[in-house]
């Protein structure tokens, strides 16, 4: 595994944090209809989800794609693992077979 695969890993970690900022802003009330956009976890998020397409699509002139693909699609393990811990969110047996499907579908791709 290169470097670059590791600045993908992060940066799906990074992508999986500005969901969970999202969903925190979703879930607060609001003074004012403009200030659901306009708080400082949306744009938080949205400058994170600029700085992590950047990234990636740096990484991805230097990792095979096959790779890239399979890498950013652990952004759906870490928003289970993150909303449990930030957000306390419950894992469902959905969720959990869900994910292990996205495990399994990785490990057999990248075999």
């Amino acid at each position: 595994m290169n470097e670059y695969m590791l600045i993908m890993f992060g940066a799906t970690f990074f992508s999986a944090m500005s969901q969970i900022l999202l969903k925190q802003s979703a879930n607060k009330t609001h003074k004012k209809l403009i200030y659901e956009y306009l708080n400082w976890r949306v744009i938080l998020s949205y400058t994170i989800f600029c700085i992590v397409l950047v990234v990636d699509t740096y990484a991805y002139t230097r990792v095979d794609m096959k790779y890239g693909a399979v890498i950013d699609t652990f952004t759906y393990v870490f928003v289970m693992v993150l909303s449990n811990l930030i957000l306390k969110e419950r894992f469902t047996r959905e969720k959990l077979i869900g994910n292990l499907i996205i495990i399994a579908g990785v490990l057999v791709y990248t075999l």
